[in-house]
């Protein structure tokens, strides 16, 4: 099977890449990290499948050479990853460890060499215990820490990475980690989740900041987004659809672009907030070059008894993902449009996710994962159609380079371009891979 769009039908410059993220591939065990809060979030019985966690992970930390010989040889132009806090700060705070700067060092070397562009997340989820043991996110400290870790390593790295970002995905590392408890610390209250929110959009600006004192360039920010759909026809849905999207689509662009918060959502948060939450947005709104968009699916929305938001999924009609995600790529054409419509005008937008976990069993050595290719053909079509009406999209990364520890999930659920045995740790580039390969060759 054949992607049907290829390097050609993209305007000049468009780059293609594929992301990671440190805890999920590098192997935590490994080179002097400390502890994590995921480490004892899975510790916890319950919380994560199997009790699984990322000491091992891919062993992308002494695999990396292999791992991004498979990048450039799929064609691409840009690898996303992301530096481990507590890799480069084992107690949050205070001396660097050597090992874990030597090995970013390595890798933009690495990608560089390969002629790759390395595009830095600085924060994917793995906050250090020391600082989680202070109230982590909920503790408005975490942004100066942040700032802290931010001017270490990018003193280190800061001169060769193509492009850098604080924090991916806000709304995991403050709503479904402290109201939902999906992720660490695994929280179900909404003072701390919205304090965290807030917490997280003060971290980005003062890392903005920090890295704009070192004279760097091309610094943006990732948010994930997710199409809210009605499940019916009533007002109350329509409503309850409203305050699900205020709080995962609006709250953080609407905190980056416009310096306020959604009003959907301040009935409930303004009680939360810490005080003097209104000065921070200076801070907040620093300048940046790009956003990025990580996009998978939509959600059906209806009204539900109890206290704010009030509301519920629904399951929806369409195909889903190994994930019990819903395939709907219009929503990807919807939030790229909107984006630069209401919040970011000409800045330029990237696709920094998109992906799909499917089964992908090996037969005779081959995984043969079409319904990845076809969602990947819909997606690009939907990101040609944005570029169409003349949205200034600049380029798509796809989620995975490798199957990997998807977070409470464990290492149940498959995104990876490439295959990965967990038992032997051996790579297999899938179907996918090649026909993504063929696609950037055309």
């Amino acid at each position: 099977m054949e992607l049907s769009h290829g390097r050609s039908d993209f305007p000049e410059g468009f780059v293609f890449g594929t992301a990671t993220s440190a805890y999920q591939i590098e192997g935590h065990a490994f080179g002097g990290a400390g502890p994590t809060h995921w480490d004892t979030f899975a510790a916890t019985p319950g919380n994560v499948v199997r009790a699984e966690n990322g000491a091992r992970a891919c062993d992308h930390y002494h695999r990396w050479a292999e791992d991004l010989d498979l990048v450039a040889g799929a064609g691409l132009d840009l690898y996303r990853f992301s530096t481990s806090w507590a890799r480069i700060q084992p107690e949050g705070r205070g001396a660097a460890n050597p090992e874990g700067l030597d090995f970013y060092d390595r890798l933009v070397d690495g990608l560089l060499a390969r002629g790759l562009k390395p595009a830095a997340t600085l924060y994917h989820w793995e906050l250090p215990a020391p600082l989680a043991d202070r109230g982590g996110w909920q503790n408005r400290d975490i942004a100066a820490r942040f700032a802290e870790f931010t001017d270490v390593i990018m003193r280190r790295i800061g001169d060769r990475v193509w492009s850098a970002a604080p924090i991916n995905e806000p709304w995991c590392v403050a709503w479904l980690s402290h109201f939902l408890g999906h992720h660490a610390p695994g929280l179900r209250d909404i003072r701390a989740a919205v304090r965290a929110m807030h917490h997280v959009l003060l971290a980005h600006g003062q890392a903005i900041t920090a890295m704009r004192a070192l004279g760097m360039r091309n610094l943006g920010a990732v948010c994930n987004f997710e199409r809210a759909l009605p499940a019916d026809d009533s007002p109350a849905a329509a409503a309850a659809t409203d305050r699900y999207d205020a709080v995962y689509n609006r709250f953080f662009l609407s905190g980056l672009f416009h310096g306020r918060y959604p009003d959907t959502v301040m009935e409930a948060f303004a009680p939360h907030l810490p005080v003097g939450w209104e000065a921070d947005f200076d801070t907040i709104r620093a300048p940046i070059d790009w956003l990025g968009l990580n996009y998978y699916t939509c959600k059906r929305i209806a009204a539900a008894p109890g206290p704010w938001p009030a509301l519920a999924e629904v399951p929806g009609p369409l195909p889903k993902t190994e994930m019990g995600w819903e395939i709907h790529p219009e929503g990807l054409e919807h939030f790229l449009t909107a984006t630069a419509r209401d919040f970011t005008g000409d800045l330029p937008l990237y696709v920094t996710e998109n992906g799909m976990a499917a089964p992908d069993t090996r037969v005779a050595g081959r995984i043969e994962d079409a319904d990845r290719i076809a969602y990947l053909d819909a997606h690009l079509a939907a990101v040609r159609r944005a570029l169409a009406a003349g949205v200034p999209v600049r380029g798509y990364v796809v989620w995975s380079l490798l199957d990997n520890y998807e977070w409470a999930l464990g290492y149940a659920k498959r995104f990876g371009l490439v295959h990965v045995d967990f038992e032997s740790l051996q790579r297999t580039p899938k179907a996918s891979y090649h026909a993504l390969a063929r696609a950037l060759a055309r």
